[in-house]
């Protein structure tokens, strides 16, 4: 018998089988998964029965700092609660997005200190002349760049010009990097949005009338084509529409490296619940038609999309509220690292669509593979014991007054759900144990990117 520091059993799913087995860990890290049991020894056993140990839950698309009222206690320890393991925050902080190495190391510096989960970080530019930092960002340990084609906010969020995008695309290359960006044509927006307040049509669903298909593809189209013409991996984020993936479809035959992600409210609600909800359901792009929804299905099933991600937004009620009147004054954006990996369990293993190793590489294996971060994101020996363990016979009823996030806001409150996160563990320590969080602020770690100088000099 090998002697282990700790054992983990379960049905464990590793990339390519389900084996209710067990898994042996020492420092932190996988030394062997075994079918059945007797093989290993240690004196700390976590048996979780006929539960899914999946690979940890990784979110691509997580903004801890649009609002200053979250931060990273809040949203890591919401994070723990939902059974994600590592979170990539994006770069469009209040007051300063991070877009330079100076305010990039100083985010490293707060994460250490608060984070409860592992986390990676990206790196952005300015709207003019900000490419020079790309460099340095990449050296400093950015996990991927995030742009935008449309102008959320001047300086924290601002919309990129082409020839900047296109300088940007050739740094990023020479990073192996991924180039992602928030995909959505500014000009068409901003001049519909104009004339739907002129008109006084203010109501919920004019938040989609006013974002048609077009406003996604078009944007998509460009970026690939200056992804074909630079060769840098591209990232197409929270698509909401399945034309955006026909397109993607034809550059990847084309050569492109392109992948994409759509997010949990683009799978599991229509324009119907923009309706319904209101502001509450607000995001951008808007949720779309049913039939619409179904053909982001398809491409799931396909094996189209990489990788589904929250794009957790907390806003406050506040600032949803102020939409009730006049949609278009409510922020945009959900809550979702609390929910994200329930919701999608009950919508797709509890039901049959996907099978519980589809499961885990939309929600951890490819994300890991896309974003190139390192230990994590398999079920595999030399890899970091993070796991997410699911008991599909218990029940999870959403209630968003116990959101440990800041945004207490969910179209999904109420809702009963099959599968409940019974345990959260990263590096092999429990940081949830189906009911608390179990770790203090600080027991998370960065993890740096690819092109970090760390891994350059190695």
């Amino acid at each position: 018998m090998t002697k282990v520091d700790q054992i983990i059993k379960g049905n464990i799913v590793t990339k390519d089988t389900v084996i209710h087995g067990e898994v042996g860990i020492k420092e932190g890290k996988i030394v062997s998964i075994h079918e059945g049991s007797g093989k290993l020894e240690s004196e700390n056993i976590k048996d979780f029965g006929d539960a899914y140990v999946f690979p940890g839950t990784i979110d691509v698309h997580v903004h801890c700092f649009s609002n200053p009222n979250e931060g990273f206690v809040t949203t890591s320890s919401s994070a723990a609660a939902g059974g994600i393991t590592t979170f990539l925050d994006m770069p469009y902080d209040l007051p300063n997005p991070i877009n330079n190495v100076e305010q990039f190391k100083k985010k490293v510096k707060q994460l250490e200190e608060e984070a409860v989960v592992d986390i990676c970080l990206w790196g952005t530019i300015s709207k003019k002349g900000g490419t020079d930092q790309i460099i340095p960002l990449a050296e400093a340990g950015a996990i991927a760049f995030k742009m935008s084609t449309f102008e959320t906010d001047e300086y924290r969020f601002p919309r990129i010009p082409d020839p900047e995008i296109l300088k940007a695309m050739k740094l990023i290359e020479e990073t192996g990097l991924r180039a992602a960006f928030h995909s959505e044509n500014d000009e068409i927006i901003v001049d519909m949005i104009e004339q739907y307040q002129k008109e006084g049509k203010v109501y919920p669903k004019a938040h989609n009338e006013t974002r048609p298909p077009v406003t996604e593809t078009s944007a998509v189209l460009k970026l690939l084509e200056f992804a074909y013409w630079t060769n840098v991996k591209l990232h197409i984020v929270h698509v909401s529409h399945p034309r955006t993936i026909d397109l993607i479809k034809l550059f990847q035959a084309q050569g492109v490296k392109v992948t994409c992600e759509t997010c949990y409210p683009y799978l599991l609600m229509d324009v119907d619940d923009l309706e319904k909800y209101g502001p509450v359901a607000k995001n951008n792009p808007p949720l779309r038609e049913k039939e619409e929804v179904q053909g982001l299905w398809e491409h799931i099933k396909e094996g189209n999309i990489d990788l589904i991600s929250s794009d957790h937004a907390p806003w406050s009620a506040e600032q949803k509220v102020k939409g009730n009147e006049n949609i278009f004054l409510a922020s945009s954006g959900l809550p979702g690292v609390e929910i994200m990996t329930p919701l999608m369990f009950n919508s797709t293993v509890s039901n049959g669509k996907l099978s519980p190793n589809d499961f885990a590489n939309l929600m951890s294996t490819h994300p890991a593979e896309v974003f190139n971060i390192p230990g994590k994101g398999q079920i595999s020996v030399g890899f970091d014991a993070d796991f997410t363990v699911i008991d599909p016979n218990q029940k999870t009823v959403i209630d968003q007054n116990s959101f440990k996030s800041f945004s207490k806001l969910t179209p999904f409150d109420g809702q009963e759900l099959n599968g409940k996160v019974i345990s959260t563990i990263v590096r092999g320590e429990e940081v949830f144990d189906g009911e608390s969080v179990t770790q203090k602020p600080g027991f998370g770690k960065f993890v740096a990117g690819s092109a970090a100088k760390a891994t350059i000099s190695m």
